[in-house]
């Protein structure tokens, strides 16, 4: 993955608890819970096994839409755990192969999907829906060298690096399945060096979704250069499984 782009809203629970399943309890402070979209390129994505084989694949652009959860649903591994709550690829095949061979990555693809760098810093996204059921999103945010945190992020966390810690390092995810009252749950690596991770800021942000939500002040913005992202596991969650 490269050029991953991450922007987080904080919301009002109440404003997002349709999206969240029986069974998952968000991580909240005060009555708001983080949102994040993370929006990237993947670098030859195909199976690891395949080795050297996956030169042959593409590298589509995918952008994950998520919630974070308190602890991890039971019968679930322990650990950071994410709700996914949109999922879009820029590439028909890999949309139609997440659709038929996970039930943790069900994804949508755009009409329109552009996610790009520039020389001066500035990564630029836009992501339109047309016809399909896939979010809205347009964006630009350029590398900055403060470590502000926005006014709301500030009263939930101590600085910049915590928040980003708690926001990009992540064990595993989960998402609903449809037509079933079940979760599919993955197990990730996501070794992301915090060393790394580059301060931005929100030139233009727009998201329909967010802001139908009320979103408390501006989201926060960083910019991961690359990382090598793994998917270790999946499974269904036993039915009415709940803490």
């Amino acid at each position: 993955m490269v050029d991953i782009v991450y922007l987080t809203w904080l919301v009002p629970v109440a404003h997002v608890r349709s999206h969240v399943p029986d069974g998952v309890d968000l991580w909240q402070r005060d009555g708001l819970t983080p949102f994040t979209i993370l929006t990237y390129r993947h670098r030859h994505f195909g199976p690891a096994l395949l080795g050297p084989l996956r030169k042959l694949f593409a590298s589509p652009l995918q952008s994950n839409w998520r919630l974070y959860l308190r602890e991890a649903p039971a019968g679930a591994p322990g650990g950071r755990t994410v709700l996914f709550t949109h999922n879009a690829l820029s590439n028909l095949l890999y949309v139609l192969g997440a659709r038929s061979m996970s039930d943790a990555l069900p994804a949508d693809l755009p009409a329109r999907f552009v996610h790009q760098k520039t020389d001066d810093g500035t990564y630029t996204t836009d992501i339109a829906p047309g016809v399909g059921s896939a979010p809205a999103l347009s964006a630009c945010v350029r590398r900055s060298r403060s470590t502000d945190l926005p006014p709301a992020f500030a009263r939930l966390f101590a600085g910049w690096r915590e928040a980003v810690a708690f926001l990009a390092l992540q064990d595993a995810a989960v998402v609903s399945v449809p037509g079933t009252p079940r979760l599919a749950h993955a197990e990730i690596d996501l070794p992301i060096p915090m060393d790394e991770v580059l301060c931005a800021q929100g030139v233009q942000v727009d998201c329909p979704l967010v802001d139908a939500w009320h979103p408390v002040g501006p989201p926060l913005c960083f910019v991961v250069p690359r990382v090598s992202f793994r998917v270790w596991s999946e499974r269904l969650l036993p039915t009415g499984a709940t803490h």
